[in-house]
This record gives structure tokens, sequence and C-alpha cells, in this order.
């Protein structure tokens, strides 16, 4: 399946390209929520955020955090997002791993999601759900801390 963020990469769709290193690109999204809506990708395809190895990640991260303050700076944001959507349940539309800078402004638009509550020993029940497969992936995370 022919990916954009690859044929942005290759040099083969155009981008407005703001950062750009030997692992990492950034460019503005076509559909942004806000003006200065940027975009940061790995030059290397990965699917989810999952898959995506530890120091690839590392360095993801510190240029996102590069990257979100010029863009706060430069569009004169109040604030932003850093957000990662992963599956189509999650408003994943490109499968390929990247992060959304997204300035913020105070009154933009209401970003609230609908809030639940547990039920009676619902808490409980997931986080052992979780605890479990913490517990079971264990060996994963401490072989990517070495």
């Amino acid at each position: 399946m022919e990916c954009i963020f690859c044929n942005i990469i290759e040099g083969n769709a155009k981008a407005e390209i703001v950062f750009e290193d030997e692992d990492i690109i950034a460019f503005l999204d076509i559909q942004p929520i806000n003006y200065g809506h940027t975009l940061i990708v790995p030059k290397k395809h990965y699917d989810n955020f999952l898959i995506v190895p530890t120091e690839e990640l590392n360095r993801l991260t510190v240029a996102t955090q590069y990257i979100a303050g010029a863009v706060k700076r430069s569009v004169k944001a109040d604030g932003f997002n850093v957000i990662t959507n992963n599956g189509d349940s999650a408003g994943q539309t490109v499968y390929h791993f990247h992060f959304h800078v997204i300035p913020r402004f105070d009154e933009d638009f209401n970003f609230k999601p609908r809030l639940k509550n547990y039920s009676s020993g619902g808490m409980k029940e997931y986080a052992d759900k979780i605890r479990s497969a913490v517990s079971k992936y264990k060996d994963i995370y401490n072989g990517q801390k070495n």
C-alpha cells in the first residue's frame, strides 16, 4: 500500500517542510486543526507507536519538543497539544507513525472527551488487567531500557 508520508520523504509528493535531518522530517498538516499544525515523522516507515524502536522514539520525542516550541512561538499560540493517533478508532488515517503538534489558542475549540465513571470495583478490575499485561511484557520493557 502506498504511503503518502514515504512519498513526501522521498520527494515524490509536495509538503511544506519545516524541519529535516537524517532520521526525521516535519511538515505542515494539509488539513490543520489550527494553522501551524505540524507533523513530526520518522523517515523509516513504522505503522504505529508500538513498533517504533526505543532509540528512534527517543529522537522523535526530542525533535517533537524542539519543534513544538518553535510552532508555539512562531504562531504566538497560547498552548499546544502533542498527540499521536494509533488505529482506526483513535483517528489514525495515515499508517506511518507520526506526532501531531497542534497550536492552541484561548477559546479556539472545545477539546473535551466524554468522561466515564468506574462502577463499584471497576477501577480495580481494569487496573488488574493492565497490571497483568504490564507484567507479561516486562521483559520487553527491561530489554529496551538497557
